[in-house]
């Protein structure tokens, strides 16, 4: 079977995407991943997502868009992709055990925010620890809070944090920023905002909730504990585009170059979400561009007289 569209991932772009494809009859694919629903699976309250005026909890608003996607005859299966063969036509995706042919294929596998790598991180994400503070600045209001990293993404969320918290703690394993001056000259300028020099985090405090930080000075290897109610990582992502180097265009992030709306730089191959939008990053901008590529590819099929009826 030769599918008309395959769309790989299932976060808002991906879910998004399979919603419009399937209304348009074209029977669409996901190819999920192993753990589907993206970022917001880590999401603990959704409150800017519109239609949900009282919030909603992450996997459940990602249920319900995987609801809707089935509803309209989307086929999806929990598996990820290990190789993709973009050179040649039909294109073909491969999962550990099955390889899958297409007319034409969205690229909607995200971008993974880089955490520090400390267990007690992991078990308190969405419990005070988190790496996006336009999606959670907003549960902090009057508290204290820090954020990780030294470039302009971490100045960014420390100036966009003091508009809810009483301080904001910048935390640099180095001693001197990596962010442009204007935005140096921003921070230092804001009376929320202090910094803590030639420091890491080595433990995130607290039970069910964040209650503070165990930093290491990298030079002198001083321990010290700083309280604070939440911890905004902010050094970085990474999109999810390692199987397909070689044969799309990536930028010198990895972040997939777009031509044209969605399209990527084969023709026939689109792209949504995360995985190429490195400057909004929301779940509602992820929607969006699902929607544009489905849009674009029902189109594009119809060119190319390639779809089935």
């Amino acid at each position: 079977m030769v599918y008309n569209v395959i769309i790989i991932g299932s976060g808002p772009a991906g879910l998004t995407a399979a919603i419009y494809a399937a209304r348009a009859n074209l029977e669409p694919l996901v190819i999920a991943g192993a753990t589907p629903g993206g970022q917001l699976m880590v999401t603990s309250d959704v409150e800017n997502y519109p239609g949900f005026p009282n919030g909603i909890q992450g996997p459940e608003l990602m249920q319900l868009f995987r609801e809707q996607a089935l509803r309209f005859g989307t086929t999806l299966i929990n598996a990820d992709i290990v190789s993709a063969d973009l050179r040649r036509y039909p294109f073909s995706l491969s999962t550990s055990d099955t390889t899958y042919q297409c007319k034409s294929v969205i690229i909607a596998t995200g971008a993974t925010a880089k955490w520090i790598g400390l267990d007690s991180e992991t078990r308190l994400r969405g419990k005070g620890v988190s790496a996006c503070a336009t999606c959670d600045g907003f549960f902090f209001r009057g508290k204290r809070v820090a954020v990780v990293g030294g470039g302009d993404a971490a100045l960014e969320e420390a100036n966009f944090l003091t508009k809810f918290a009483t301080s904001v703690t910048v935390i640099h394993r180095r001693d001197a920023l990596r962010a442009s001056k204007i935005m140096q000259d921003r921070a230092k300028a804001n009376p929320k905002i202090s910094f803590i020099w030639n420091s890491e985090v080595i433990e995130v405090l607290g039970d069910t909730h964040v209650t503070g930080l165990k930093l290491k000075n990298v030079r002198t290897d001083e321990r010290m504990n700083v309280q604070t109610d939440g911890l905004f990582v902010a050094i970085g992502h990474e999109p999810n585009t390692s199987i397909f180097k070689g044969q799309l265009d990536l930028d010198v992030k990895g972040y997939m170059v777009v031509h044209d709306h969605t399209r990527t730089s084969v023709d026939g191959v689109f792209t949504a979400g995360d995985v190429h939008d490195h400057h909004y990053r929301q779940a509602i901008t992820a929607a969006g561009f699902g929607c544009m590529a489905a849009i674009d590819v029902e189109r594009w099929l119809e060119e190319k007289g390639v779809a089935t009826a």
